[in-house]
């Protein structure tokens, strides 16, 4: 099969020094990708900016903003039988990003954000027979979140988990299916979730 994996962050620049972010490591992705290339299988990863080695794949895109992300995932797309959201793309970015460093001011900073594209939605309206992948991290309610993202975004698998496995060497999850399923696992690594992940995956291809 032919596997096309985001993963990491995505940087919104407000000047061009600072930017918006967050604390993902990339490692679950990179994971991913090394699992099912491991496996046999043909590998695209679309890495943002992380300190997290990349894996040898068949094909590594570097990416540093949302936009530079689903530019190098729409391209991919088409030629992919499965499609594993990894990343952790930053949901707004800066209406007007200045030329120049934001000087010290003595009053407050209002920032003014628009939405990035979402890129997991804009491929479900677009698959034709790819298996899609993805991701849920949240603070509470976790399932329940996980399985309305899994319905509004016609995903196949969602793999669910909270802040704490942020570039943690072990981790909780939730693995839940389009079929109502829902796995649920303790302590593992991120190597060990990838492997579960990449035989979901893999069972529902057969």
């Amino acid at each position: 099969m032919r596997f096309l994996i985001t993963a990491g962050p995505t940087r919104e620049y407000l000047d061009p020094v600072r930017y918006l972010s967050n604390a993902s490591s990339g490692r679950m992705g990179c994971a991913l990708a090394a699992a099912a290339t491991g496996a046999g299988h043909r590998v695209a990863l679309v890495l943002g900016p992380t300190t997290a080695g990349a894996p040898p794949v068949d094909e590594l895109v570097r990416v540093t903003s949302a936009a530079d992300m689903f530019e190098a995932v729409v391209a991919r797309f088409d030629g992919c039988d499965v499609f594993v959201s990894a990343a952790a793309v930053c949901d707004y970015r800066p209406v007007f990003r200045e030329e120049r460093k934001i000087k010290k001011s003595g009053g407050r900073v209002t920032l003014e954000l628009e939405r990035t594209a979402d890129i997991l939605l804009a491929m479900s309206k677009r698959r034709r027979r790819q298996t899609l992948v993805g991701f849920c991290l949240e603070t509470d309610d976790l399932e329940r979140r996980a399985r309305h993202k899994l319905e509004v975004k016609r995903l196949d698998l969602v793999v669910a988990n909270g802040p704490e496995a942020i570039d943690a060497d072990r981790q909780d999850a939730l693995l839940i299916t389009a079929r109502a399923g829902c796995e649920r696992l303790t302590g593992v690594t991120k190597k060990e979730l990838a492997e579960h992940i990449l035989a979901a995956v893999t069972r529902r291809s057969r």
